[in-house]
């Protein structure tokens, strides 16, 4: 399938800073829209279903998971994950570029389907601004942040399955480096030739 928008996957640790990230890049750069994931965690406070996460039952993501609904799945911390496969599609063959906030797990799933997509991995700039993050953000209890710490080397290891790499140390940089990123994946040929597949005719001497 050739698609028009381009799929853009960020992952980092837990509290690596690459949902703020995103957003960020997402007020600076028009035609990129964030997958919206299923999830089977409950919601925390000021989570909007549809807008943050779709919270579904495990039931449901089991039923959905085996219609083939998921572009990929993942279970991260004892809770399901996916993103759907129709969304992303559409999204793509509508002239959007799509952004996927997933763990390196999807993104593996993901580059076996789309790997022309760019994978882009967010590391936290040292293990301590790691751990101040994960306790300033008030989302988990001391238990969970030991977990997510215990597992950052496992999930590290994964950073070089990716395209890019960045270092979130100073906010305002890595946003620059993000849209330099995006900006550059849009001028790949194998992009370029669907956007101008008409221009490209026409040179050739094939136009009508």
């Amino acid at each position: 399938m050739l698609a028009v928008g381009t799929l853009f996957i960020f992952s980092s640790p837990s509290g690596g800073g690459k949902t703020s990230l995103i957003k960020g890049v997402l007020k600076e750069i028009d035609n990129v829209l964030i997958s919206v994931s299923h999830t089977t965690r409950e919601a925390r406070s000021g989570e909007i279903d549809g807008q943050h996460y779709h919270f579904i039952s495990d039931d449901e993501f089991n039923a959905l998971n085996g219609e083939n609904a998921f572009l990929e799945s993942a279970n991260v911390y004892g809770h399901k994950y996916g993103t759907s496969r129709a969304w992303v599609e559409d999204t793509l063959n509508s002239g959007n570029d799509v952004a996927l906030d997933i763990d390196w797990q999807g993104a593996r799933q993901v580059k076996a389907q789309f790997p022309n997509a760019t994978f882009i991995y967010i590391l936290p700039p040292s293990r301590k601004v790691l751990l101040e993050r994960l306790h300033a953000r008030a989302q988990d209890g001391s238990e969970v942040i030991d977990y997510r710490m215990s597992n950052l080397v496992r999930e590290i290891t994964h950073c070089s399955e990716y395209d890019y790499l960045i270092v979130n140390d100073v906010f305002e940089k890595s946003i620059r480096l993000v849209k330099r990123i995006i900006q550059a994946s849009r001028l790949k040929v194998a992009n370029q030739e669907v956007v101008y597949k008409n221009v490209i005719a026409d040179l050739l001497g094939h136009g009508s």
